[in-house]
């Protein structure tokens, strides 16, 4: 008779292969009630729906939605094709905001279906899917991404909604910078006679700058015997340059959002002092302050770390190899890799302070802030070698969010694009908020990327004669919540303002000494 593990793995090699078919939502037929109950009672199984699964790990937390979220559109794309088959595809909007790369999990995923129910299908942590009974647009104007059905961009800017350009102007405008010229868009609007929509995306070609693309619109629609009226449906205007045939849709997207969060950040934000007149005292209070930074960038990471043990690793006399406790050990060389990257950013400022352009040496020194704070775990045998060689070559998700951040074939375009923002950034508050901010948003690195912008956030600082700034511990679910709502909604206000008033808090310490 089989040993109960001896079951498991039977259950476990049939689960492998639906995994090797690059399937992500598991339905109840496609197991046996054995092999399904065994998987789920393991771990290796999470239900969705009735009937619906995706695979798993033991060791997820109970409540922890970042499995779902790292599985959101595989599945959708998954449940969708074997519901309808081909017949479906996603809403306009959200054809535009996944072409542009924004993959953020949206609360309720629209989808048009011949079969459409007209309800709500309720998923996990609120999020559903409603399928309309609608028409499908033709096959010349659907394209097929990642298993998603969707519109073609063209088709998409000419069927979404009037509202769609004010209510999410960072994915209509990277949406229009990829648009060419104006053929496609025509051909579209001339077929069908939409003046009022071809009035429209001429006003929001005409916004963005792009006149000659405006005026072809407005043009060809009025020779084809079409009154056409132009009006704007942006609710404002943001002075930009667009990447040229940008070699990823993320390229445009962070230039946009870099715009349109400038000024709500400069009207929130402390107003910088300037560079400090005494580089070496602040140097020597960044040093001071070290254990209390540590402690809590580290912390707020999910690591246990003591300002005991950071004191240890500081002097030198903590050895990793008589740790036995795995934990322990981990927690050890993350705070050494810390002090490591530390000394490496002290080393920045002092750069930053001689007058180097604050971009130029963050771009320069990051990579080596990257592979001091791993370099411990990498000697240790914990890590391969190969993880220092840089940007991420996979995926990455970030725990309990929605946002998904750029595949990794865009983060060295999109990092490039956002050094160059950085250099020509002239406002210091601007370089502390989106430094920090767009820096997570790409999530460059598989590891560290939070640890590495609040640095990058603090080199920004030290430019502007801001203080030194420790994001404490205590504040963390504001924090994330701030970094959530600018990534998923584009809002930085709450981002701006609970920075402002920690450096704020800091200024008035240091004015008191």
């Amino acid at each position: 008779m089989a040993t109960p593990q001896e079951k498991l793995a039977r259950a476990l090699e049939a689960l492998r292969k639906l995994q090797d078919t690059n399937r992500t939502a598991i339905r109840s037929g496609d197991l046996t009630r054995t092999d399904r109950e065994r998987l789920l009672k393991g771990g290796f199984l999470q239900e969705v729906m009735k009937g619906w699964y995706i695979p798993a790990r033991p060791d997820d937390l109970a409540g922890d939605s970042t499995p779902w979220y790292a599985s959101f559109w595989g599945f959708c794309a998954d449940y969708l094709h074997q519901r309808f088959g081909n017949e479906w595809c996603l809403s306009p909007e959200q054809s535009i905001a996944l072409q542009v790369g924004n993959r953020a999990v949206p609360d309720q995923l629209l989808v048009r279906a011949p079969k459409g129910r007209n309800k709500p299908t309720e998923l996990l942590y609120g999020t559903s899917l409603f399928d309309i009974r609608a028409s499908l647009p033709p096959d010349s104007n659907t394209i097929l991404m990642d298993g998603l059905r969707l519109f073609s961009l063209e088709a998409a800017l000419v069927a979404c909604a009037p509202g769609f350009f004010s209510a999410n102007p960072t994915d209509a405008r990277a949406a229009l910078s990829l648009v060419r010229d104006s053929s496609d868009l025509l051909s579209r609007l001339l077929e069908g006679g939409h003046t009022t929509i071809a009035g429209r995306l001429a006003g929001a070609f005409r916004n963005m700058g792009r006149d000659r693309v405006a005026d072809e619109i407005i043009r060809t629609m009025r020779a084809a015997d079409y009154d056409v009226r132009e009006s704007d449906p942006f609710a404002d205007r943001i002075p930009v340059t667009f990447a040229v045939r940008p070699a990823s849709p993320v390229v445009n997207r962070i230039r946009i959002m870099w715009q349109e969060m400038r000024e709500p950040i400069i009207e929130r934000f402390p107003a910088a002092p300037g560079r400090p007149n005494d580089p070496e005292a602040y140097l020597r209070h960044v040093e001071e302050i070290f254990v209390a930074d540590a402690y809590h960038s580290l912390s707020i990471e999910g690591y246990r770390v003591s300002p005991q043990l950071i004191r240890h690793v500081r002097q030198g006399d903590w050895n990793p190899d008589e740790d036995e406790n795995d934990r322990e050990h981990r927690n050890g060389l993350a705070a050494r890799g810390y002090w490591q990257a530390y000394q490496v950013v002290r080393d920045s400022l002092e750069r930053v302070f001689t007058g180097e352009i604050p971009g130029q040496v963050a771009d320069h020194d990051h990579p080596t802030w990257y592979r001091e704070m791993f370099a411990p775990s990498v000697t240790a045998g914990l890590l391969p070698r190969a993880d220092l060689a840089g940007y991420r070559n996979g995926p990455v998700y970030i725990r309990r969010s929605m946002h998904v951040p750029p595949d990794h074939e865009a983060v060295r375009d999109a990092m490039s694009a956002f050094f160059e923002l950085l250099c020509e950034e002239t406002d210091p508050a601007v370089r502390v908020v989106l430094g920090h901010f767009i820096f997570v948003y790409i999530h460059p690195y598989m590891d560290g990327n939070g640890r590495i912008g609040r640095f990058l956030m603090n080199v920004m600082l030290a430019a502007g004669g801001y203080p030194w700034t420790i994001v404490p511990l205590e504040e963390r679910e504001t924090y994330m919540a701030a970094l959530e709502d600018a990534s998923v909604r584009q809002n930085i206000i709450p981002f701006a303002n609970f920075l402002g008033q920690l450096v704020e808090t800091g200024i008035q310490g240091s004015e008191k000494m």
